[in-house]
This record gives C-alpha cells, sequence and structure tokens, in this order.
C-alpha cells in the first residue's frame, strides 16, 4: 500500500482528499509547510506529496524547494493542488520540481488518475534503480573476480608469495584509512578512492608475468643484468594496464589506480627507485602507501632469495627508510597503526609466521 502526504492549511481541502484516497492507500495529512516537510522525512515516507501552493507562512512553491535540496525527499514527486489557473503559475511549478498539478475544485475522477498515474511511475522507476543496483553489485563482483584472477597468475609465477596479495590489501587499507583526515593525503583518500586502491592493489606485480622463471625464481642474488631486467617488471605491469585501458569502451577507476600502483610502487622519497627516479609529492599517493606495505611483507615473509627478517629488524628498515626509502608521513602512519599490520600478517600467515614476527627471534 502505497503512502501518500496531503498538505494543505483547510481542513475541509484534507478530509476530501483523506475520504477519497484512503480506502485504497496509507493517507497522512498535515496543515502547514513545516509539518509536511517534517512528515517527509517521517515514517512511513511517503511515495507520494498532494501539495497545496496557497499556504500561509511556508507556501507550497518554498516546501518544494526544501523537498528538492534534501537528498533524503529529492525523489519524492509532488503533485501541487491548486485554485490558480494561469499558464505562469503552473510552468513555474513543474519548473521547481512539481511532477503534476491539480486544480481546484477537486474533481475526484481526475484526482484519482493523477494519482495513480505518478505512483506507477514511481514504483517502476524505483524497480528499475533496484535493478541498476543489483547489477551493479554483480558487475562489481565480477571485477573483483577478474581482478583477483589476474593477480594470481603472477602470483603463480612467484609462489613464494603465498598469501602476499591478502596482506597487502588489508596493509594499504590500515594505511588509507590512517591518512584519510591528514591535510596532505584527506583530497585523495575518500571513502570511494579507498575502496578502489584496495581494490587495484592486487596488480601490483602483475609485470612479473613478462619475467623469466630463471630470473623471478632464482635462489640467489640477482647479477646485475639479472637486476636490470627485473626491474622492468614494474613497466610491464603498467604497459599491461594501459593497453587493457585502452580498449575498455569507457573509463574503468580501478586500472588507473592500477597502473599507478604497477608503475611507481618501486619509487623512493629520495628519488632513488625505479623506473622513473621520481621523488617526493611527484610519486603518486597510492604507490608510496603500496611501497611500505610491500617492503613489510617482503621482510617478515621468507623469500626464495632470502629468509624472513625479525620484526624488530623489519621495523628497524622501515624507521630508517623514513624521508629516504618512503614518506615520512606514511611511515608515521604506519608506527601508529603498526599492530594492526601484525595482525594482518598473522591472520594470512603462510606457514611460521609467528615465529616470523617474534620481536627478537
Amino acid at each position: 500500500m502505497a503512502t501518500i502526504l496531503i498538505v494543505d492549511d483547510t481542513r475541509e481541502n484534507l478530509a476530501i482528499l483523506n475520504s477519497l484516497l484512503s480506502p485504497a492507500h496509507r493517507v497522512r495529512a498535515v496543515d502547514s509547510g513545516r509539518r509536511a516537510l517534517q512528515a517527509a522525512v517521517s515514517p512511513p515516507r511517503p511515495d507520494l506529496i498532494l501539495l497545496d501552493v496557497i499556504m500561509p507562512g511556508m507556501d507550497g512553491y518554498e516546501v518544494i524547494r526544501h523537498l528538492q535540496a534534501n537528498p533524503e525527499t529529492a525523489d519524492i514527486p509532488v503533485i501541487f493542488i491548486t485554485a490558480l489557473e494561469r499558464g505562469e503559475e503552473e510552468e513555474h511549478g513543474l519548473a521547481l520540481g512539481a511532477m503534476d498539478y491539480i486544480t481546484k475544485p477537486i474533481r475526484p475522477a481526475i484526482v484519482n488518475a493523477r494519482v495513480n498515474t505518478h505512483l506507477e511511475l514511481k514504483a517502476a522507476r524505483d524497480r528499475l534503480l533496484a535493478d541498476n543496483r543489483s547489477l551493479s553489485e554483480e558487475i562489481d563482483q565480477i571485477q573483483d573476480i577478474s581482478i583477483r584472477a589476474l593477480a594470481r597468475l603472477a602470483e603463480i609465477r612467484d609462489p613464494e608469495t603465498g598469501n602476499h596479495l591478502r596482506r597487502t590489501q588489508g596493509y594499504v587499507r590500515t594505511l588509507a584509512i590512517a591518512l584519510r583526515s591528514h591535510p596532505r593525503f584527506a583530497g585523495f583518500l575518500t571513502p570511494h578512492n579507498i575502496e578502489i586502491f584496495v581494490k587495484s592493489a592486487p596488480l601490483h606485480d602483475i609485470g612479473k608475468i613478462g619475467i623469466k622463471d630463471e630470473i623471478l625464481l632464482k635462489p640467489g642474488r640477482l647479477t646485475a643484468d639479472e637486476w636490470t631486467i627485473m626491474k622492468t617488471h614494474s613497466r610491464l605491469g603498467y604497459e599491461a594496464l594501459r593497453q587493457a585501458e585502452s580498449e575498455a569502451e569507457k573509463s574503468i577507476e580501478f586500472l588507473s589506480m592500477a597502473k599507478d600502483i604497477a608503475h611507481y610502487h618501486h619509487e623512493k622519497w629520495d628519488g632513488s627507485g625505479y623506473p622513473e627516479g621520481l621523488a617526493g609529492d611527484a610519486i603518486p599517493i597510492a604507490a608510496r602507501l603500496m611501497a611500505l606495505a610491500d617492503v613489510f611483507d617482503a621482510l617478515v615473509n621468507p623469500r626464495i632469495y632470502k629468509g624472513a627478517f625479525t620484526l624488530e629488524k623489519a621495523l628497524r628498515i622501515i624507521h630508517d627508510g623514513r624521508g629516504s626509502h618512503f614518506d615520512p608521513d606514511v611511515v608515521d602512519a604506519f608506527f601508529a597503526c603498526q599492530e594492526e599490520f601484525v595482525r594482518i600478517a598473522a591472520r594470512h600467515a603462510d606457514r611460521e609466521l609467528g615465529r616470523t614476527l617474534n620481536p627478537t627471534g
């Protein structure tokens, strides 16, 4: 049953409309513009508002301005009820957002027809919005699965990394939340951008797919030439994502951010990183956060070329990298929430992580 809010300062009109509409609908009636605004946001929310134009204090035009300005009520259709017959008055009301006009004296057949038409239109619109939300959620799920599948291609090539993707996703979310109100980061780290960032993070090493096994899986120290080749994975990842983005029919946010992460997460604050040698704020924020998350995870977990470091040693390396390897404010945020990093590492441990994170072991 639809809820209809009737707004009229004349009790007789309220009684007539209530009697006409209440057999088929839930009717709420108020006698002023102020009460109308209160009723519009209180349960049960109206599906349709019949609004008198000429009322003392706050007239119908002012009421609809307030309704349209409030996100909670902007989508409620409004039908003006008026004794005015001048065309310019009707045009004015429609320009303010009214869906229709009913003129006085009230004619039951006209009122029922207009009310039913607009309730049907609203129901159809609500169904469409619900279907769009469902479709959007389905697309998001497909997108998440596709990202995970792509990231797993790189992870499979490098089995030592195990749950690296889950851990680094947790780390970057933790850092982003810690920095979201910081003046240097607040403009970028909006709730929406944080979700896109976290979604994109698993693609940071996608370029490793292009590195030969004898280099990627070498159990010892890389030669200078091998290291030069290994470093190309950041550019390979960027190019793969750039190509995917160029073939899309419209801009895809996560690909744009994933490009920055893949390309620049090995840059260093002092400009000594690769592939571009960017320094300071020239390095994208997402890449700066990813850089610390990636290094921390590599330090406290075993790799084919090294054993796991103790937590104490890992923390010392991160601290020593403040202002050289890492953005100083990102390091400060890390130490402010380092216990959460440890919990994430333990939750998604590959093996013997409890020993790995022993501060003195």
